[in-house]
């Protein structure tokens, strides 16, 4: 009698347990849905003018690029900062080669005429003949000139610890 008691309760046990799991899992879901960002209009512009910027860059399409970069623009890398035309030389020659960035988050502000891009990124590229891959919180500020945004500082900061 004792084993059946046992396997009884082992039985019950194991059924709560995975309702248990499946409580949790649910609701996980169900978190992960209600945070999901959601953008106006704007904010989805600004966006997709960033992503078109980083297939730009891992093209090296330093034609569309040179339409985009404000002619004051800076960039601020980890090894130094840098205008327009040693920026789009940089991409040109392959000295740093954007290959692909893995975009985990992003928000979107606005202050006057500038829109600001702020994205938590992994970044793949080549530098200097070298394949590296590093985590940054990525800094775009555009402004609105003649109806067209213009990047106008492009700052990558990078993260520690990961």
């Amino acid at each position: 009698m004792y084993n059946q008691i046992n396997k009884a309760m082992q039985k019950i046990m194991r059924s709560l347990f995975i309702a248990t799991l499946l409580l949790v899992s649910m609701g996980m879901g169900a978190y992960a849905q209600e945070t999901k960002k959601t953008f106006t209009p704007e904010q989805q512009e600004m966006i997709d003018l960033s992503n078109a910027k980083w297939k730009w860059m891992s093209e090296k399409d330093v034609d569309k690029l040179d339409a985009l970069f404000h002619e004051n623009s800076m960039f601020v890398h980890m090894g130094g900062s840098w205008g327009k035309q040693p920026e789009l030389d940089v991409i040109r020659t392959g000295n740093i080669h954007y290959k692909h960035a893995e975009i985990h988050d992003v928000d979107v502000k606005f202050a006057g005429c500038a829109g600001i891009v702020y994205s938590r990124i992994h970044l793949n590229s080549v530098v200097g003949g070298r394949e590296v891959r590093f985590p940054f919180i990525v800094t775009e500020t555009y402004v609105k000139e003649d109806g067209q945004w213009k990047l106008a500082t492009l700052a990558f900061t990078r993260t520690v610890g990961e």
